[in-house]
């Protein structure tokens, strides 16, 4: 067991390696003449990425630890662009392996002059190895990835590319710059239904198909069953043709995708069950779909309100359809009665029995939310 000087003077020699001045330019330049894949690369390309790799592996050495979440992504995204710029994964192993190999013979000759033991340095290289192991799984991954989207056709490669853009976090910024969604503005996430139009600012793009010079940046496909974009600016609020509904959130940043995503989602399904049409933002459904969201709310207040629904009877139905389409109508009694071919008094008398029997009054704010609630749960079920 080493002592924490003992340990403290290993960091020391790891950091002085790593800090030489003439380091760096001599494993890139070894990378880029033994490797011949990556000599095609610019210089600071490899440069920047063997820095970066390097101090990750010092502060991991340091600190005993294998690499971080951090750590990862960054390797992610190394082995990504590696396969996009064509560099075969064999060679970019190779070069991490020929860099590994001068550092750590530099530290062998460094060692001695530093006071430390060769037992102390081969721990601290099976230290090392350990976390390049985890990297090397993560860079490998990352790699065949790319490699296997770019081999699909466009409709498929769209696909993968967008579920690497609404996973999230730091790789769905290398995935909007691969896919060319780099508005400052910020992106936007809509989804519709499979066979819906789309809106109007997506101008007639299948999914599939990438946006021309004279379109605004989008990234459509089916996605999950949802025909799902990503757009580089808002879509419009005109009515969809056809009468279809999508459901839109945004803007956000490509990190923060994966909630623009459920926000998405969220703002389709209530504008679904708002009967509206076109292009809806989650913003302009907001309290509808946190309703909508909260199955356990909604089973609460069905079971609370069960003895009601048991005195209505069989006009249960008939009664939370007219104060349903009422309350939708804004507490307008003439356009719910023409919206159930029924005459106002049928209206006027449905209300008062529902409150009667429930106690909730229809008229007031949070009374009119939990009125609809509960008549929408009454005729969801069978």
């Amino acid at each position: 067991m080493h002592s924490p000087d003992d340990w403290a003077s290993m960091v020391h020699l790891i950091e002085r390696v790593v800090g030489e001045d003439d380091l760096l330019p001599s494993v890139v330049n070894g990378v880029r003449t033994m490797v011949r894949e990556v000599a095609v690369l610019p210089a600071a390309d490899v440069s920047g990425h063997t820095r970066a790799l390097l101090a990750a592996a010092t502060r991991a050495v340091a600190a005993r630890r294998g690499p971080t979440e951090a750590e990862l992504s960054f390797v992610s995204e190394l082995g990504t662009a590696r396969a996009l710029q064509g560099v075969p994964i064999e060679a970019v192993l190779s070069a991490i392996h020929v860099a590994e190999r001068a550092i750590w013979s530099r530290a062998r000759e460094t060692a001695a002059e530093e006071g430390v033991s060769a037992g102390l340095l081969l721990d601290a290289r099976e230290l090392y190895d350990d976390w390049s192991e985890a990297v090397r799984a993560r860079l490998i991954t990352a790699h065949r990835m790319t490699e296997v989207a770019r081999a699909l056709p466009a409709a498929n490669r769209d696909a993968t590319l967008l579920r690497r853009l609404l996973a999230g976090g730091s790789a769905a910024a290398l995935a909007a710059t691969e896919a060319g969604l780099t508005g400052t503005d910020g992106l936007w996430v809509l989804l519709a239904r499979p066979g819906d139009p789309l809106p109007a600012t997506t101008g007639d793009r299948t999914p599939g198909d990438r946006a021309s010079s004279d379109r605004a940046p989008a990234l459509l496909a089916l996605v999950d069953g949802l025909l799902t974009g990503v757009l580089t600016r808002a879509p419009g609020s005109a009515p969809v043709p056809g009468g279809s509904v999508a459901g839109v959130a945004g803007p956000a940043g490509p990190e923060e995708l994966a909630a623009a995503r459920r926000l998405a989602l969220a703002a389709l399904t209530a504008a679904e069950a708002a009967g509206r049409t076109g292009v809806v933002h989650i913003a302009d459904v907001a309290s509808l779909a946190a309703v909508l969201d909260r199955a356990d709310l909604s089973s609460a207040l069905a079971d609370h309100h069960r003895p009601a629904l048991a005195a209505l009877g069989g006009n249960a139905r008939a009664v939370a359809r007219a104060v349903g389409t009422w309350l939708e109508a804004d507490r307008d009694i003439t356009a719910a009665a023409a919206a159930l071919f029924v005459h106002p008094n049928t209206i006027r008398n449905r209300v008062q029995r529902f409150t009667q029997v429930t106690g909730i009054d229809p008229h007031t704010t949070f009374g009119g939310v939990d009125a609809w609630w509960l008549c929408r749960t009454w005729l969801a079920q069978p």
